[in-house]
């Protein structure tokens, strides 16, 4: 971590489908090697799949509360007093936020067996929007780590 100053945040080009930040992220997320292409055609068709699975007639408004769902609101840091280590809760940054979510998201995906990824990620999806499945349990983790620790949230600084 640079001690100079903060790195600046670049600006990204929305999709060209939907024109969204968060798809053009969320496709640059899924991508492995440099595989642009094959990550927006397995985004896109996830969407699709997913849409038509919750009866949604925008998929970009539908995939916009999965990820909210999604998004946890607090998490743990580790915190070195004397010679104790605290988790200590802190509340999470916007962009954190959506970048965890994406990244709970997209590996959940991949972890499901015997399915490609665009049924996975519609699956992963529609259980978002629904409030159910592994990433939401992995949010409801992490919240209730934040809050089996709020003892110690006094050290947060």
């Amino acid at each position: 971590m640079s001690r100079r100053r903060r790195a600046t945040k670049r600006k990204i080009q929305p999709d060209p489908i939907y024109n969204s930040e968060v798809v053009t992220k969320f496709i640059n997320r899924v991508m492995l090697s440099g595989k642009k292409s094959l990550a927006r055609r397995i985004v896109y068709s996830a969407l699709e799949s997913f849409a038509k699975k919750v009866n949604a007639d925008d998929p970009i408004i539908a995939f916009e509360q999965a990820m909210e769902n999604a998004m946890p609101t607090l998490e743990v840091k580790s915190r070195r007093i004397g010679g104790a280590t605290y988790q200590v809760p802190i509340e999470i940054a916007p962009d954190r936020r959506q970048s965890m979510a994406m990244k709970w998201i997209i590996s959940n995906a991949r972890s499901k067996v015997g399915r490609n990824m665009i049924d996975g990620l519609a699956m992963e999806l529609s259980d978002c929007f629904n409030n159910q499945g592994a990433t939401i349990k992995k949010k409801d983790d992490t919240h209730r780590m934040a809050e089996a620790n709020k003892a110690f949230a006094h050290y947060k600084w």
